[in-house]
């Protein structure tokens, strides 16, 4: 039997660059490629190394502001979706759920499920968790 939340999560829309689906090297590796541009055309673009694309890609650091502006200018997206994934001037994300197929869309909602309980889990995991520490505690 389906919870009404997960039915309810599993017909939403997505919103695939948001905070909670995305992070900033997500976002970054999504217009980027939009723009039809690889890491090594994005870091001469930029007057940067490839490395430091692929740092801020893999969410290992992020540009400075005047970096930002300029991947912002470069990549045709505001500032502020690159770092939420909300406003204006950002990507609308990959095709939507009516252009899949309907195979495609059973696994989108098997991994949205897998993902709530993920969340669950790591929920029940956090508690007990901090059940152990205190049980620890006690016990010194």
């Amino acid at each position: 039997m389906s919870d009404p939340i997960d039915t309810a999560e599993a017909t939403a829309p997505q919103d695939w660059f948001a905070p909670e689906a995305a992070t900033f090297g997500d976002r970054l590796a999504a217009a980027r490629d939009a723009a039809g541009m690889d890491q090594r055309a994005l870091a001469r673009r930029l007057g940067v190394k490839l490395r430091t694309v692929e740092s801020w890609e893999n969410d290992v650091s992020e540009p400075r502001a005047n970096k930002l502006q300029m991947v912002a200018g470069v990549l045709n997206v505001s500032i502020r979706w690159l770092l939420t994934g909300e406003g204006e001037g950002g990507l609308a994300g990959p095709v939507s759920e009516a252009e899949l197929a309907a195979d495609a869309r059973e696994v989108l909602n098997d991994l949205r499920q897998i993902r709530t309980e993920m969340g669950r889990l790591s929920d029940r995991m956090g508690l007990l968790e901090k059940r152990l520490r205190q049980i620890v505690r006690e016990a010194l």
